[in-house]
């Protein structure tokens, strides 16, 4: 890691679930709406196996940020933006986690098996049918606003460091730097 840049994997995998979440946002937007007797074709299959994608990449991005260092911020960031960062960061992985999982039992609870790539099914994490998977379906819409706005936060963050700090925190993640 040189200069305090995130390594070449972190970036990858950080700008993977970047595009790997506009694809799915704009797959959400434009998928039917999903009802009683939807069956899950078509977009909503591609919305099921984007979901599963992000929920893998972010475990492998877990996993490499656990054994890799990531670098210090910057040395003259204040306290209060210290802590928003680490916030914004947590929700962001938290979210990451939660969003695909809700969107996972909410599918097996409407009988969907769920497959990662299109292919590879998953196993169920609750029993088609059931009413706590069903009301899962109303959570993940929340979330995904949630997620949303953090993301918002994010890239509102790292423009603010930029721009007004003018500091390098957005160039330690930009690919082809370090």
């Amino acid at each position: 890691m040189a200069n305090g840049t995130y390594n070449a994997v972190a970036k990858v995998l950080h700008w993977l679930v970047v595009v790997l979440l506009i694809v799915q946002f704009a797959v959400a937007w434009t998928m039917p709406d999903v009802h009683r007797d939807t069956k899950p074709v078509d977009l909503i299959a591609w919305h099921l196996s984007v979901g599963m994608t992000i929920l893998l990449v972010m475990a492998v991005r877990l996993a490499w940020r656990a054994r890799s260092t990531v670098p210090p911020p910057p040395a003259d960031l204040s306290a209060p933006l210290r802590a928003v960062s680490r916030i914004t960061h947590f929700l962001l992985y938290g979210l990451l986690f939660v969003l695909p999982i809700l969107g996972w039992i909410n599918a097996n609870a409407r009988g969907w098996t769920v497959r990662l790539f299109g292919m590879i099914p998953m196993p169920s994490l609750v029993s088609s049918g059931s009413g706590w998977g069903h009301d899962m379906g109303d959570v993940h819409q929340i979330v995904a606003w949630i997620l949303l706005a953090t993301a918002g936060l994010h890239v509102a963050g790292a423009l603010y460091h930029q721009f007004i700090l003018k500091d390098a925190t957005l160039a330690r993640m930009l690919p082809g730097r370090g």
